[in-house]
């Protein structure tokens, strides 16, 4: 009854499962470095491991008839949502953590593989596609929760990370070995070239830059005519966005008259003491060579732990007409945040308002 229940909505039982834990997270997690969000995620990783192993088990060819059968549909629906878990999770906190200009690559593979998992969901009985993705989602895992348990967010972290899954995915695999001895076997060498593939992967997009400086994530970021700090509060002049300028909010312009300060700030949360560096790169578009160029660099320490993130600004007074932009970077230069801006020549327009920055 079950196996035919599940034949007849398969299609549909795929994709809520996979939605399912997509749903729940989106809902549920909100802080990177608390125990709960993590315990999820880790919660998420030891249901999908336990549903790979037991799958492979009942996969094997001396295990058949009906109740064998549903247990495959059954396990197959929880690996479904423990990934769709996994990835959303990864999803809210990766996209958090940078702009789209570096993290574009992740929401294009969350695309790829939610389309995936409906396409080639056959692939599962396949102890190899099992493996990869479990193994994509163990160094995902690591990549943000050893920086917090090292309290460094340094290459030499990253670099732990990678050991910390090979550790964890050999260990796996050895599991396998005893529950499905031939199949792991007859896979070792594809399942050796496709973990190293993986691995050597995410240290490429870590090491150019492309993987967004987890645990960091931007709460907030603007630009301003004037900032100061009174106690505990940002106050901030700033040029009225009317509801209708819908393209101001994307790019701010910035009316400036003769010996004009220009002021952006940045809110930049970091987990509980894990404390750092961050930079604001002062770029101005050159029209002559269709370039970005650096005209000034100033950098800020942040301490960790604010839900509302670490609050801080940087001014510059050598400013000129055109388009600018503020990159929020880490000592290695992975991009937090950006922020877009025109300058004009022309301060009688504009309408100032005071406000608090949160």
């Amino acid at each position: 009854m079950l196996v035919r229940f599940y034949k007849k909505h398969e299609k549909y039982l795929s994709l809520i499962a996979f939605f399912a834990g997509f749903t729940i997270d989106n809902l549920t997690l909100t802080r990177i470095d608390l125990w709960l969000d993590n315990v999820i995620l880790a919660s998420y990783l030891f249901l999908a491991a336990l549903g790979i192993v037991f799958y492979q088990f009942f996969n094997r060819k001396l295990l058949k008839g009906k109740m064998t059968r549903g247990a495959m549909a059954l396990l197959t629906l929880l690996i479904q949502f423990a990934f769709g878990g996994l990835f959303s999770g990864y999803f809210v906190f990766y996209s958090k953590s940078a702009s789209l200009a570096t993290s574009w690559w992740f929401v294009l593979f969350i695309i790829i593989f939610l389309i995936g998992n409906e396409l080639f969901k056959e692939k599962y009985a396949r102890l190899e596609y099992q493996v990869s993705i479990f193994f994509i989602t163990l160094f995902s895992f690591a990549i943000f929760y050893v920086p917090i348990v090292l309290k460094s967010i340094e290459a030499w972290a990253f670099v732990v990370s990678g050991l910390v899954s090979i550790l964890f995915i050999r260990f796996f695999i050895r599991i396998l070995g005893f529950v499905v001895p031939k199949e792991v076997e007859k896979t070792r060498k594809s399942l050796s070239a496709i973990i190293f593939f993986i691995y050597a992967t995410f240290n490429i997009l870590y090491f150019t830059n492309v993987i967004p400086p987890i645990p960091l994530s931007l709460k907030d970021s603007s630009v301003h005519h004037y900032i100061e700090r009174s106690g505990n509060i940002y106050v901030a002049q700033s040029e009225i966005i009317r509801w209708y300028e819908i393209h101001k909010k994307i790019r701010s312009r910035i009316h400036i008259g003769e010996s004009s300060n220009v002021y952006v700030y940045s809110s930049v949360f970091a987990p509980t003491d894990l404390n750092t560096e961050i930079f604001h790169s002062w770029q101005y578009f050159d029209e002559a060579s269709r370039k970005w160029i650096e005209a000034d660099r100033f950098s800020y320490p942040i301490f960790g732990g604010r839900d509302g993130g670490y609050r801080g600004y940087t001014q510059k007074s050598t400013t000129f007409v055109g388009k600018w932009r503020v990159d929020i970077v880490t000592k290695r230069n992975q991009i937090i945040g950006r922020v877009r801006f025109d300058i004009i020549d022309d301060d009688k327009d504009s309408l100032i308002v005071t406000e608090h920055l949160r």
